[in-house]
C-alpha cells in the first residue's frame, strides 16, 4: 500500500521545482521510501526524478526533483550532502556506536544518510545543516574519536561483491525463489517468510505464494539480499529458469 503522507509530501515538492524551476529534495529517505517514490513518479511527466545518498552504494538516498533544464549528468549532488570523517582512537566502536553518538546528540535519522564503518575510522552521510554537530563528537560508545569534513569523492567506495546465479523453480512463489536464490528448503523458505524475515522491494511480505516479477529485491534478515535479475525458459522438467543477483 502506498504511504500518502510520504506521496503527497513528494507531490508538493514535485510542483514546487516545477512552479520555481529550481531543485527540491526531501532529507533521507529509507530504501522502501525510495521504492516506493521511484514505483510512483515512473511514468509521470515533468521534473526529472534522482536518488542520491553520497555514494553509489547507499542504501539511504535523498530524492531530488530536477526541472527540466537540468538533467541527472549535470546534477552535483554534493551541494546538499556533506560527509564526515570519524576517526576512532585506541578501539575500533561498531555501527551502532557511531550511529548512537550521532543521534544522541539530538539529530534526527532522517537527516542522517548511511554510516560507512571501515576499521577505525566511520564516515558520515549527513544533510549541511547537521554537519556542525556532528563535527563536535568526542566519542562513539566508549572510545574517543576525531571528526574532520570530507569531500564526497573522498569518502572510500566499498567494493560490491555480487554472485550472479541461476536456478530452477515451479513457479514463482516468494517461498520457491527465496529458497533458490539463498540455497535454502522451499519448506525453510516459507517458515522464515512466515516469521515476518523475508521482504519483497523493501516491505515485509508474509505470504509465501506471493507472486514475483523480475526486478524485484528480496531480503531475508541474516542472510542478505539479492534480486530478480530475468526469467526465461524451461527445464526438461518444465521447470522455469530464474536468474538472479545475490550480495555476497
Amino acid at each position: 500500500m502506498e504511504n500518502k503522507e510520504l506521496i503527497k509530501r513528494a507531490e508538493d515538492l514535485r510542483e514546487r521545482c516545477e512552479r520555481s524551476c529550481t531543485v527540491t529534495h526531501t532529507l533521507f529517505l529509507t530504501p522502501a521510501e525510495s521504492y516506493e517514490l521511484a514505483r510512483y513518479f515512473k511514468n509521470r511527466s515533468g521534473c526529472t526524478l534522482v536518488f542520491f545518498g553520497g555514494s553509489g552504494e547507499c542504501e539511504r538516498k535523498i530524492a531530488f526533483f530536477l526541472p527540466e533544464y537540468m538533467d541527472e549528468e549535470s546534477f552535483d549532488g554534493a551541494e546538499y550532502i556533506s560527509a564526515v570523517k570519524l576517526t576512532a582512537y585506541f578501539g575500533v566502536p561498531a555501527h551502532r556506536d557511531y550511529m548512537g553518538a550521532v543521534l544522541g546528540i539530538g539529530i534526527g535519522r532522517e537527516r542522517i544518510g548511511d554510516i560507512a564503518v571501515h576499521d577505525n575510522t566511520a564516515f558520515v552521510f549527513c544533510v549541511p545543516s547537521v554537519r556542525p554537530l556532528i563535527m563536535q563528537l568526542e566519542k562513539a560508545g566508549r572510545v574517543t574519536v576525531k571528526a574532520e569534513e570530507i569531500p564526497l569523492d573522498k569518502v572510500p567506495v566499498p567494493e560490491r561483491k555480487v554472485k550472479e546465479m541461476t536456478f530452477t523453480v515451479s513457479s514463482m512463489r516468494l517461498d520457491a525463489v527465496t529458497g533458490g536464490m539463498f540455497g535454502i528448503s522451499r519448506t525453510e523458505a516459507a517458515k522464515q517468510i512466515g516469521m515476518g524475515l523475508v521482504s519483497v522491494n523493501y516491505s515485509a511480505c508474509e505470504k509465501p505464494d506471493h507472486a514475483v516479477r523480475a526486478g524485484d529485491i528480496i531480503t531475508v534478515r541474516g542472510r542478505g539480499k539479492g534480486s530478480v535479475t530475468g526469467t526465461g525458459g524451461s527445464s526438461r522438467k518444465g521447470r522455469l529458469f530464474v536468474y538472479a543477483e545475490v550480495m555476497i
